[in-house]
């Protein structure tokens, strides 16, 4: 039979895990509103275009940029139709296999990348990082890479 404590959240374990889902939706509704008042995008926008800047010829399959952004195949097409009619990225087709399909960042969508990179940046150390010291940040960036999904990999920003 199952004790209290392992079927209870209380005292410090509730706090923690409010306060992180607290955090989390209000800091990613700050970003989102910070993107898209000074460059026109979404958190979810910027982390796309971040990625496909990231990859090797700039260029992702759409299930690999699914999978990284963690959206479903319906939801990266929404996210990438919107980024296309922006001409922020293109779809493209592979040559040696029509079920494969590209996403493909553009010039003008890694330009406005590196704009919003520098603001966004600044957003996150003034929502996040300034809260803590040096120190904090490496132990929680210690911690949080203990959690599912977490890869500790990859950068805010393109240079």
């Amino acid at each position: 039979m199952a004790t209290t404590s392992e079927t209870d959240l209380e005292g410090p374990a509730l706090e923690a895990w409010r306060s992180y889902l607290q955090s989390h939706a209000s800091i990613l509704r700050v970003l989102d509103a910070d993107l898209a008042a000074e460059h026109g995008l979404t958190t979810r926008d910027y982390e796309a275009l971040l990625y496909l800047a990231q990859a090797p010829d700039r260029r992702l399959p759409m299930s690999v940029l699914a999978e990284q952004t963690m959206l479903t195949r319906s939801g990266i097409t929404r996210l990438v139709d919107g980024l296309v009619a922006s001409g922020l990225i293109e779809r493209r087709a592979c040559r040696s296999d029509a079920r494969i399909s590209y996403a493909s960042l553009t010039d003008a969508g890694y330009q406005k990348l590196r704009k919003a990179g520098s603001s966004h940046v600044a957003s996150i150390r003034r929502l996040f990082l300034c809260q803590y010291t040096r120190e904090e940040v490496e132990q929680l960036a210690d911690l949080l890479a203990r959690l599912p999904g977490a890869t500790g990999q990859g950068r805010c920003a393109v240079d």
